[in-house]
């Protein structure tokens, strides 16, 4: 059973990968070998990422995701224990490599991504919303992304609809389902290009990223959050004003991962009770303190 606690949990449904990094002077051209002094091997994912920041961030955190039943799995696994995430929740399954991402970064901080989804892709509608069936209350906050199968994030944004906890849904990438999604009224953390996608799928005509956000939160009559990088974030909430908050100056090293630490800090402030515009803003200050090292989070030790 999982832990069960007095306090609001976050339950956080998305994939566990884990990161082989390099660092080189600059990014490959389609065909090209670039060459970096070495790899290291990260935590990584975006579920396992964002519920690593929202344990970080003093949440009580379950994860509910799969990884393969491998030496890479069991790295993974060790990791999260390590920091404080309840992975009770987690398959383990056979005839499947858990998720791998192969990741170059540059001198700027720029980044190129290729991921194999491994176990990543078994987690399926029917084990999500029986674990969060078996706990969740209408104080948790459920936090979703979807590099997991699309039936999966469904069934999590329904369940905690169903349920009346805070949905906190990262359309990362924007798969069809997330548009299913919509008429439950999730909380939506696109970054810019999503946002964008978004308001295009579902007809919104827009000139900038604050009118595309303002109208995605009108079709959707939710709370959208969107994170722009180095230009900050703009909140925007049905009937009101959109709020920007402003960009936090740091030294860029890496910005694999920011995204997901955003949103784990943002869902561990929400489920806290802070509004949406001061969770934001705790999350923007995490999300820049991220992007100072290499990875998501730290090097995994590999015995």
């Amino acid at each position: 059973m999982v832990e069960t606690t007095s306090r609001p949990t976050v339950y956080v449904v998305g994939a566990i990968n884990v990161d082989v990094v390099i660092k080189t002077r600059r990014l490959p051209n389609p065909g090209e070998t670039v060459v970096g002094d070495h790899a290291e091997h990260h935590g990584g994912g975006k579920g396992a990422n964002a519920a690593v920041a929202a344990a970080r961030a003093g949440a009580h955190v379950v994860l509910i995701g799969a990884v393969g039943n491998d030496a890479n799995g069991q790295l993974a696994l060790a990791d999260l224990n390590s920091c404080q995430v309840d992975t009770q929740r987690v398959n383990r399954c056979d005839g499947t490599s858990t998720g791998l991402a192969l990741i170059v970064v540059d001198e700027s901080g720029e980044n190129q991504i290729a991921v194999g989804a491994g176990a990543n892709a078994e987690v399926s509608a029917r084990a999500v919303t029986e674990s969060l069936r078996s706990e969740i209350r209408p104080c948790d906050c459920v936090l979703i992304s979807t590099e997991i199968a699309g039936e999966a994030v469904l069934a999590a944004v329904k369940y905690a609809s169903l349920i009346g906890a805070t949905c906190v849904l990262n359309p990362a990438p924007p798969i069809d389902e997330v548009l299913e999604a919509l008429a439950y009224r999730p909380i939506l953390t696109p970054n810019s290009g999503e946002c964008r996608q978004l308001a295009t799928r579902v007809g919104v005509d827009f000139s900038d990223i604050r009118s595309a956000a303002m109208g995605v939160c009108e079709y959707t009559r939710a709370p959208v959050v969107v994170t722009m990088g180095g230009e900050g974030v703009v909140v925007c909430r049905p009937g009101m004003h959109p709020v920007h908050i402003e960009p936090v100056e740091v030294d860029v090293v890496d910005t694999t991962g920011a995204g997901d630490n955003f949103n784990g800090v943002f869902a561990a402030r929400l489920a806290e009770g802070d509004p949406i515009e001061v969770a934001a803003t705790e999350a923007n200050r995490a999300a820049a303190r991220s992007v100072e090292s290499v990875g998501a989070r730290g090097i995994l030790k590999i015995s």
